[in-house]
């Protein structure tokens, strides 16, 4: 696969314009809000909040699968922060790495209980003091459940906005910056989950169906038709 042609050097205005393009295109392939896009399935802050820790690492369809056991038996953070690790571990197993997301959401329910009233926070500063949750997962509740500014930057996310010549970053704490500057706030969630979709679907990581995508004309890093 070729490389992005961007460098460094690159204007600022023509990445500006790139971002524009690739961001129609997306809103016309992939159209919806962020909660219509957002495959997990949730019913309130704290439902999304344990989903997307669950998610690491695994498919949102086993995701889906297992949260509804889970929050029929821990339907608040209250109910979560009493549950027996062990119980916990067995509901969860099927979504990989199950003592550390057992442990995580263990941490989670008890710090929402304690230090944020049985109430999942939405500023950003606040969520990534929560055990098991970083920037991503707090950008994803940010943009998703409380339609806040917030641009989740994952594996699809980084892939597709380097081969579109968007950043030349590797690091996703960098690029959300940079995204940031290109895209605006009430437009970020939105646009990193349609990112998401196209990575899944068209713009795959090892064989990307450059001849099947929309964006091959303005992508850098198209193979040649």
């Amino acid at each position: 696969m070729a490389k992005p042609r961007r460098t460094k050097g690159q204007a600022k205005g023509s990445v500006k314009g790139q971002t524009q393009r690739v961001q129609t295109w997306l809103a016309d392939a992939y159209p919806g809000t962020a909660q219509e896009l957002c495959a997990l399935k949730y019913r309130n802050p704290y439902e999304l909040l344990a989903a997307t820790i669950l998610s690491a690492q695994c498919t949102d369809e086993m995701v889906n699968k297992v949260t509804p056991t889970l929050f029929d038996r821990y339907p608040t953070p209250a109910d979560l922060a009493d549950a027996n690790p062990l119980e916990l571990e067995e509901i969860v197993h099927a979504t990989g790495f199950y003592r550390s997301k057992a442990k995580n959401l263990l941490g989670m329910a008890n710090a929402i209980e304690e230090k944020y009233s049985g109430q999942v926070p939405s500023a950003l500063e606040d969520l990534v003091t929560i055990p098991g949750v970083g920037r991503k997962t707090a950008n994803v509740v940010r943009s998703v459940v409380f339609n806040e500014p917030g641009l989740p930057v994952d594996t699809h996310v980084t892939r597709l906005s380097n081969r579109l010549g968007l950043t030349t970053e590797t690091n996703p704490v960098k690029i959300e910056h940079e995204l940031n500057e290109l895209v605006r706030a009430e437009d970020r969630g939105v646009f990193s989950l349609r990112l998401i979709l196209h990575g899944r679907a068209v713009c795959i990581a090892r064989k990307p169906k450059c001849r099947e995508c929309g964006l091959a004309d303005i992508c850098p890093a198209a193979e040649p038709a």
